[in-house]
């Protein structure tokens, strides 16, 4: 082995910070060798031809996902000369062969011992496969630098070391937006059998999510799976009680909270037991034997919780098929992350809704009568659960239970009747439950459908020049109604 130095003729300096960074080592990679007065130069500086680059660069990631990695630690592993020598062979990929991914040594071999040589195509494909390593690197060091920038202005902030104005924040949506992801797997299709799919995961962002979940059970998650399992467990993150939601088709269909997991299960089956067949069930406590017992006995594509008891995992595995996933963290609420959706052109992206209420005043009584100390309790289980729900979106519940949601409606009124024939399915239907909307009633038929049902109180956000239509209709009729000043459209 020849040491770096032996070739340039400098030993490094700067604790190793500077080695690579010579005009030795780089005119040994960029000369074209086709070009007459590139060789000569190169002749008379009597530089040697570097014609295969191989690097792998200082582990940047694997430290800043080390538990309580100093900035100092993080900054002294990010690498300079690797990706510059990188960048230079890749630039003459004609001539060099760069190689980031040791999945390739195995075909570089091939083909040097088939023809003495690397073809031309495959340094260009490792020429490109470079750009997408380094821009990955590149890209998951500036988004760690913002985050800790972030930190650390807040921190000053708490301590009033500083004045907010005279703080400059980093930009939320700065004007060039690089992103970087890692594949976790590819899949068999997508959303449906003729669509390709693959999973990919948000390095540094992935704790609490279906990224660092281990699954114990059951066939690998498919593309509908995850998506209908990651909008499952944002609602399930609302609560802090023992909660049960169940998913379908990416639309809650059963949630509901109790002292045990068991009796939290029971509700939410209850809840909708026809739409619960075939979907997703997420619990925000440990699984026993009686609940895994209650949940074999019918179909479900997946479980998720953040533990099993072992006689739990051994009767949930009995069924094959059905996907089993243990979270430790599933109730970890990441920051800094963004809600992105990509749309033909270009890529729209908000802060994540991460807000209950608008205030510490959680709702204002808009009513003569103000709801009791238990219509509370429901009116806030049902605004958690209506958060949720796509838009227009109306729920129904009673005693920490759902028992009917309407959402995806093009109108409210649908979305309210929608749900109150779901309720129809329970004894009493509606009565004596609560309804929440997402948004606000823009006339006072939603309140006088809800009222005829038998709902007793009502939380929505607000807001209609016609709000006084509906506060009177709730009046007329004695129930309660609340504002919370806080729109949850969800598209």
């Amino acid at each position: 082995m020849t040491e770096v130095c032996e070739i340039t003729g400098f030993n490094e300096c700067l604790d190793g910070r500077v080695k690579t960074l010579h005009p030795v080592i780089h005119a040994g990679i960029l000369n074209i060798r086709d070009n007459p007065k590139h060789q000569q130069e190169i002749k008379e500086l009597q530089i040697d031809n570097i014609d295969f680059v191989v690097v792998n660069l200082y582990p940047f990631k694997e430290t800043i996902l080390k538990p309580n990695v100093t900035l100092e630690d993080a900054i002294e592993n990010i690498d300079i000369g690797g990706p510059t020598m990188l960048r230079s062979a890749a630039k003459n990929s004609k001539d060099v062969t760069v190689v980031v991914d040791p999945l390739d040594y195995d075909k570089i071999i091939a083909e040097l011992k088939a023809n003495n040589e690397v073809t031309s195509q495959t340094k260009s494909y490792l020429a490109y496969k470079v750009f997408l390593h380094t821009s990955n690197y590149d890209a998951m060091i500036a988004r760690y630098l913002g985050d800790q920038l972030q930190t650390q202005l807040e921190s000053q902030l708490q301590s009033k070391e500083v004045l907010i104005e005279q703080i400059t924040f980093p930009e939320t949506f700065p004007e060039k937006l690089t992103l970087t992801f890692e594949k976790i797997q590819d899949m068999r299709y997508g959303e449906n059998p003729h669509q390709n799919a693959a999973f990919y995961k948000e390095v540094g962002y992935t704790k609490g999510t279906l990224a660092e979940a281990k699954q114990i059970n059951g066939k690998e998650l498919s593309y509908n799976n995850i998506n209908d399992a990651n909008g499952a467990l944002a609602l399930l993150r609302e609560f802090t009680e023992k909660t049960v939601v169940a998913v379908k088709h990416a639309t809650p269909c059963g949630v509901a909270s109790a002292n045990s997991i068991y009796e939290a299960y029971t509700k939410a089956y209850k809840a909708d037991p026809i739409s619960i067949f075939g979907g997703i069930v997420v619990c925000n406590c440990e699984v026993d034997e009686e609940t895994a017992l209650k949940m074999n006995e019918i179909f479900l594509e997946i479980v998720i919780a953040p533990s099993y008891t072992i006689g739990a995992q051994k009767i949930l595995k009995k069924k094959k098929n059905l996907r089993v996933l243990e979270l430790p963290e599933i109730q970890y609420v990441n920051k800094n992350t963004l809600d992105m959706k990509k749309v033909d052109g270009g890529l729209i992206i908000q802060e994540t809704n991460d807000r209950l209420f608008n205030s510490d005043v959680e709702f204002k009584v808009v009513t003569k009568i103000p709801p009791t100390i238990d219509q509370i309790e429901d009116l806030r289980f049902a605004w958690k659960i209506v958060k949720h729900v796509k838009s227009n979106a109306i729920t129904l519940a009673k005693d920490k239970m759902s028992i009917g949601i309407g959402g995806g409606q093009v109108n409210r009124i649908w979305a309210t009747k929608q749900a109150i024939e779901h309720a129809k399915e329970f004894v009493g239907g509606a009565f004596g439950a609560v309804l929440a909307s997402d948004a606000f009633f823009p006339f006072d038929d939603c309140a006088f459908e809800a009222i005829k049902s038998g709902v007793t109180a009502i939380i929505q956000p607000g807001g209609s020049v016609r709000d006084q239509d509906s506060i009177d209709m709730c009046d007329k009729h004695g129930i309660s109604m609340v504002f919370t000043s806080m729109r949850h459209f969800k598209h």
